[in-house]
């Protein structure tokens, strides 16, 4: 947008008359001028006529200096900008190609909807120019063009000449035909317009080898986006992208390590091919590590995301990641993060001497990590923690306050990891006390002495010390020497009597820090009723800690390497967190690795919801490796991937099923007290449905309910509503609402809920099953396109096939009671007098289940197959689907 800055009207009456000059030096020092104002901000739209007539010219320098006004204000004067359509025309057909493309090339640049039409036919000319410049050069006005009316150039057929221009046989046509059609496939994520296969994969590769550099990234970023046959293929791939492996420009390394690395899953581990690749891979990484600053920055980020997939690329190259006085921070703290990454046993020695360096240096910041390191070096590589405990403590006698500090935080998770191997350090750490001002070392330190207790003679005078300013401390610290001073209190309970009073008064009495006020309250409870119970939770044996706490999540760091040299790779946060609107938000994912070579299975969360649920349209909690679809989606169809979707006959929805009401609690077992019930769905709303009987003799009135932990947080939404007394022989109905935002823990079966209910005469406990089609919410319709995708994406191990025996239900009417149930259709299909129909539900916690339901004519045995992430909902899925058909 130019910024407007007034031009007085006697500067424009000049630069008007020149404009309109008979002589052709004069008219194109006026137009220079014209452009000048231009770019410091003057509005010269005022001549935009004169500047027009200026076009008709043989003088490319004064062509090109007009057609970049025209460019610049065509927007706000597009009634003048038609007055050059005639003359674009005119250029198009030109003798120079050089004219030609520059006409093409404005044309494109000119973002006016009244003259894109107009454009048309010239654009169509100049995609079968005899020159390949023009060629080339119109290839990507047919991306701008569509960015501007996108219909427009799907009727006028340029996508189809696009596809068409990558067999052309001038490379660079190639690459600006790939460049054109993968911009415009970003825009249109479900359009198939990069139609790869073996054929035009082989032309992308004859092209790759001499075309311009940009050329090369944008069919090296093409060739990415391709998933081979098999490992042969993807070998042959390889053998044809190593050479850019040695190319000058970085940007073309990374795209071929991109390449690389996607390939590499295809092929077999015992292939020779796969040892040599792995070495070759190596020196261009490094090399990039030789540019300036910035550039390495962006290397080393990537190089970070290449170790945690494949670190056995570079362990032999350690050397290069150690930190150059000269580096900027930012290099630095990357390369420290990198050589933790690489450390092993056999190079633990090299790495630690450099740590204990760094740790000496001035940088603050720096030195931080660089103690933080040598910690998880000890964590990551058994063997060396002793000798990274014996450089810790050489840095503690440093006295260096930030120093101290930072040892003493990684020395307790060293204890952690290793219980009752290095304790004999505390006596050393204690001598530190006074030293430490912040708030995590204090707290580790806390931590460490009410770990210790037993072993240090005056724990309770050190903790008191610290109790003295209890108020000042922040948080941490606070929560910190509360346990502490209960665990001492548990180990030496004579000693510290008061001591645990103290704090446990200025815990509840004194604070206003909800979360302390709570841990304060459970300890003092857990002391005063139980003291056995209390040592059980407070003294627990507590897990191990892993180094790899900081990895990135298996499925982020696949799509991560397949974007390879992008921003995502910079950032580590895949496209669809940072780009806005539509773009960039497909999920990439490596293929699966072919031969005899097993794929990994995918790990499931032991609680349901969390990694496993997620929209499917953003990928959370995406599987590995992306699976086979069933035979009979794949199957061809006429008219493609269209008639797959053909909805027709698909009925309107029935209400929701409702199981009938079953005698949860018998009164025998409830002093009288019988409850009977069921779950219902209704607009949204869980509801427990509840008949309540007396058979006893007595009243019973205070009625309240609570449910126990489940695997799908229900939870009740408000009371028990039992608003009268509930006499002898008397039964009451009565419709609790539920939530699902309760406490989770997987139950067996899943669906299984426990249930107290109190009333005046005692507390009673009962189970009883929630048919998990309660939990199916209204939004579960899937977009057919995600449909697809998810149901690729979700490993075939966790696909489950039921059979649903005596049901006499056409397919219509079996989707329409389905539908009263939010098990939604999404596809129906017709194959050999068999109907596929594809539906989708989606449970409350975001877990989605896909689902192939074949019911055959005649036949009163239906197949359903389902596909899920958290494959132990299958079985109650499918229980659903039997009671809603059959009831």
């Amino acid at each position: 947008m130019v910024c407007s800055v007034s031009i007085c009207a006697g500067e424009i009456f000049e630069l008007k008359a020149e404009l309109n000059s008979d002589k052709k030096e004069k008219k194109k020092e006026a137009v220079k001028k014209v452009i000048a104002s231009m770019t410091v901000g003057k509005d010269v739209s005022a001549l935009f006529p004169d500047v027009v007539n200026c076009m008709q010219t043989d003088n490319l320098e004064l062509k090109k200096l007009v057609y970049l006004y025209l460019m610049n204000y065509a927007k706000s004067q597009p009634d003048m900008a038609i007055m050059a359509v005639n003359t674009f025309v005119k250029d198009c057909e030109d003798a120079n190609p050089l004219i030609r493309a520059l006409a093409v090339r404005t044309m494109g640049c000119i973002r006016v909807d009244k003259i894109t039409e107009y454009l048309c036919e010239p654009l169509r000319k100049c995609l079968k120019d005899e020159d390949p410049y023009v060629r080339k050069t119109a290839a990507v006005c047919v991306a701008k063009l569509h960015d501007i009316n996108a219909q427009l150039v799907e009727d006028q057929g340029f996508l189809d000449t696009l596809k068409d221009l990558i067999s052309d046989s001038n490379p660079m046509v190639v690459a600006n035909a790939v460049a054109a059609l993968s911009e415009i496939a970003e825009s249109h994520p479900n359009s198939n317009l990069l139609d790869l296969n073996p054929q035009s994969i082989n032309k992308l590769l004859t092209a790759l080898n001499e075309c311009t550099e940009w050329g090369q990234i944008f069919i090296l970023d093409c060739l990415a986006n391709y998933t081979p046959r098999d490992d042969r293929e993807s070998q042959s791939i390889c053998e044809r992208v190593t050479p850019r492996l040695s190319h000058a420009n970085s940007a073309v390394v990374l795209s071929a390590v991109k390449v690389l690395m996607k390939f590499m899953e295809m092929l077999p581990k015992d292939l020779d091919y796969y040892s040599t690749l792995l070495k070759k891979l190596a020196p261009p990484l490094v090399t990039l590590l030789s540019a300036e600053p910035e550039l390495q920055y962006v290397a080393l980020r990537n190089i970070n995301l290449i170790v945690q997939k494949r670190p056995e690329i570079l362990k032999h190259e350690m050397k290069v990641f150690f930190v150059k006085y000269n580096d900027p921070i930012y290099v630095k703290l990357e390369k420290l993060d990198i050589m933790i990454r690489l450390a092993s046993q056999a190079n633990i020695a090299q790495v630690l001497a450099e740590l204990k360096e760094y740790a000496t240096e001035v940088d603050v910041d720096f030195v931080r990590k660089a103690v933080r390191a040598i910690g998880r070096c000890a964590i990551k590589v058994e063997q060396s923690a002793e000798r990274c405990v014996s450089t810790l403590l050489d840095l503690i006698q440093t006295k260096v306050n930030y120093v101290v500090q930072e040892a003493i935080v990684v020395i307790k998770d060293i204890f952690r990891k290793y219980p009752n191997k290095y304790e004999s350090v505390i006596a050393t750490l204690c001598e530190n006390l006074d030293s430490l001002d912040e708030p995590e070392a204090r707290a580790a330190m806390i931590w460490i002495v009410g770990e210790y207790a037993e072993r240090i003679d005056n724990a309770d005078e050190l903790l008191e010390s610290f109790l003295e300013g209890f108020h000042d401390e922040s948080t941490q610290v606070q929560l910190q020497l509360l346990t502490a001073i209960v665990k001492l209190f548990l180990k030496k309970p004579t000693e510290t009597q008061e001591l645990v009073q103290q704090v446990l008064s200025l815990a509840t009495q004194d604070s206003d820090n909800p979360d302390l006020r709570d841990r304060g309250y459970i300890y003092w409870r857990l002391l005063s009723t139980d003291p056995v119970a209390a040592k059980e939770v407070v003294l627990a044996e507590k897990p191990l800690i892993s180094e790899e706490t900081d990895l990135i999540e298996p499925t982020l760091l696949e799509e991560l390497i397949c974007h390879i040299g992008t921003l995502a790779s910079v950032y580590h946060k895949p496209p669809s967190a940072f780009v806005e609107g539509s773009r960039g938000v497909m999920h990439k994912r490596l293929p699966a690795r072919t031969g005899n070579v097993k794929p990994e299975p995918l790990s499931l969360s032991p609680q349901l919801g969390g990694d496993i649920g997620g929209s499917p349209a953003m990928g959370a909690g995406f599987g590995a490796a992306p699976a086979v679809m069933p035979a009979s989606l794949n199957a061809p169809v006429g008219g493609g991937l269209g008639d797959l979707f053909d909805l027709g006959g698909v009925g309107m929805p029935m209400g929701a099923y409702i199981p009938p009401k079953i005698v949860w609690l018998p009164a025998m077992k409830a002093k009288g007290l019988e409850i009977s019930g069921t779950f219902a769905r209704r607009a949204g709303v869980i509801q427990m449905e509840l008949i309540l009987t007396n058979k006893a003799m007595s009243v019973m009135t205070d009625f309240a309910i609570q449910f126990n932990r489940n695997s799908f947080g229900l939870a009740p939404a408000g009371p028990l509503q039992v608003l009268t007394p509930l006499g002898p022989n008397q039964t009451i109905e009565v419709s609790l609402p539920l939530s699902t935002v309760g406490p989770v823990m997987k139950m067996d079966p899943l669906n299984n809920l426990q249930v107290a209910v109190k009333n005046n005469i005692d507390v009673f406990y009962f189970s009883c099953q929630y048919p998990i089609s309660m939990l199916f919410v209204e939004d579960g319709k899937m977009e057919r396109q995600v449909f697809l995708a998810t149901w690729k994406d979700i490993p075939n191990d966790n696909e489950s096939q039921f059979q649903i025996k005596d049901c006499h239900l056409n397919s219509d009417a079996a989707s329409s009671k389905l539908q009263g149930s939010n098990i939604f259709t999404i596809a129906k299909r017709t194959v050999e007098g068999q109907d596929m129909l594809y539906m989708s539900i989606k449970l409350s916690n975001g877990i989605w289940v896909l689902a192939e339901l074949r019911v055959q004519a005649g036949n009163s045995n239906y197949t359903i197959s389902l596909k899920c992430r958290a494959p132990e909902v299958s079985q109650c899925v499918f229980q659903c689907y039997e009671a809603v058909l059959k009831n």
